[in-house]
């Protein structure tokens, strides 16, 4: 990843490797889940461990997944549980959300661009992030807008959680307390429509300027982490078909029920981005 600072801690390492992960290309079978080991087994193995939320394709685990497998990393998933204590993910990493990655003894990282920078140093292959500066900077700003906190994955996760949303069964009380965590206020609900047709915009736009100049990706001429992230985090908003991604029907309607303000901002370029990096670099069905 040229030009782009890291400490000198972060060379690459060549150790071996464990990963019971299906790598991109082979098939799954419709509803087929993956292998996840639990904290206790995984702890001690060596190479990368992904914490990984079972049960469910949340945005930020996908994305994960997308940029160890494009670049070619193997690891080992790892069993979380959402809305739940994971006591034993706590003793270890300091989390109790998915996804955290840990490599090797190195302390664990949760956040979008530390994985993003792990993934960059563990693989092989074209970088996750253009070589030039200005479009490395603006990269990670779409990045920034789709996955960090405010952006369109925490927004949506907000207007979708909604007091009176649709929730698994007896899990009601305990989302609408962890979505206290995430900044579940009458007024961000109120705003969160504005902000994510805002976003869902820049995007749209970025892509048709994009298009103009002859480039299928929205920042430069290839593939970057920003365009994995929006691939992964569109399923909020449009998600996946049946086939491609078997979710549990209370989830595939809490994604697919969006605002008036919301669907008018949803351009049919960002669908076409989505399946065209979905189908090209990450692979389908997806598997979780």
């Amino acid at each position: 990843m040229s030009g782009l600072a890291l400490p000198s801690r972060f060379g690459l390492f060549a150790a071996g490797r464990i990963c019971n992960h299906r790598p991109k290309g082979e098939k799954t079978t419709k509803g087929e889940r993956m292998d996840y080991l639990t904290v206790a087994e995984a702890r001690s193995l060596p190479g990368l461990r992904l914490v990984l939320s079972t049960g469910t394709p949340g945005p930020w685990g996908i994305a994960a997944r997308a940029l160890f497998d494009i670049r070619k990393v193997p690891f080992t998933p790892v069993r979380q549980e959402i809305m739940q204590a994971n006591e034993e993910l706590v003793a270890w990493t300091g989390r109790r959300n998915a996804p955290v990655a840990v490599y090797e003894d190195e302390p664990a990282v949760d956040n979008w661009l530390d994985i993003a920078v792990l993934a960059e140093r563990l693989g092989t292959g074209p970088s996750l992030f253009p070589d030039d500066p200005l479009e490395r900077t603006l990269a990670a700003g779409f990045s920034a807008e789709i996955c960090g906190s405010g952006g369109f994955g925490w927004t949506r996760r907000l207007n979708m959680s909604a007091p009176g949303a649709p929730a698994p069964d007896g899990q009601q009380e305990a989302r609408d307390r962890m979505m206290q965590g995430y900044g579940m206020r009458p007024d961000a609900v109120k705003d969160a429509p504005a902000r994510i047709a805002g976003i869902l915009t820049g995007l749209s736009t970025q892509l048709r300027r994009q298009r103009d100049a002859g480039s299928d990706y929205l920042v430069g001429d290839r593939l970057s982490a920003c365009d994995v992230h929006w691939a992964c985090f569109s399923q909020l908003v449009a998600p996946l078909s049946p086939e491609n991604c078997a979710l549990p029907e209370y989830l595939y309607s809490m994604f697919a029920n969006v605002s008036g303000e919301v669907g008018a901002a949803l351009d049919p370029i960002l669908i076409e981005h989505r399946d065209r990096v979905w189908e090209r670099h990450i692979g389908l069905p997806l598997d979780y």
